[in-house]
């Protein structure tokens, strides 16, 4: 007598997220090279086994965890230089983009920090170092176009101010847990008081 073959289950895109959301706080905390199946199965309260059923590589994983934040990212960043603000309100709007950004991907932007370069030099990671130059003109456009519009100071070195600004919002990573006493926004206010008063024309 022929044995019934076991209904297959599909996955639900509730589980999947789930699971990336672990393999994300791994990944953050221990390193991608660190980092096994295995232990991520751990966390997860399954066999490693089991979560080849839902992802065939931890490589896939991470790839989903950057690509997904990167995606929303842009989101905001797209509609952010889409909307026609002077260069002091979209140094504003990109910096709270990427505090809210910051707060709902905590994890993923701790993994950027440390590991694109490196995935970088992967073909199927080639979109890190796209949106790495994606980043580098939009900041960098908007700080010369401040200069050039007597918005910021004249003496402005547009670079160095890019490397800074960027380095010291996407630490905030590091530290920064959803539910604390600041909302994004509010962090978001916060530095650019600091920020601004500091690259703005003096009058």
């Amino acid at each position: 007598m022929p044995t019934k073959k076991k209904p297959q289950v599909t996955p639900t895109p509730e589980r999947r997220r789930e699971l990336l959301a672990t393999a994300a706080e791994v990944f953050a905390a221990q390193g991608y090279n660190a980092t096994t199946v295995r232990r991520i199965a751990d966390e997860a309260g399954m066999l490693a086994g089991s979560l080849y059923y839902h992802f065939d590589s931890k490589e896939s994983m991470i790839d989903e965890i950057l690509s997904t934040f990167l995606d929303e990212l842009w989101q905001g960043y797209d509609a952010v230089l889409a909307a026609g603000l002077g260069p002091r309100e979209t140094i504003e709007a990109l910096v709270t983009e990427s505090f809210r950004e910051i707060d709902r991907h905590r994890p993923a932007v701790a993994i950027y920090q440390k590991e694109s370069r490196h995935l970088a030099t992967q073909p199927r990671f080639a979109y890190l170092a796209d949106s790495q130059v994606r980043f580098e003109k939009a900041w960098l456009s908007t700080l010369e176009r401040g200069v050039a519009d007597g918005t910021f100071r004249d003496d402005l070195d547009i670079r160095l101010t890019y490397r800074f600004v960027r380095d010291t919002v996407w630490v905030a990573a590091s530290w920064y847990r959803p539910g604390g006493h600041h909302s994004p926004e509010e962090i978001a206010r916060q530095y650019l008081s600091m920020v601004l008063d500091g690259i703005a024309l003096r009058t």
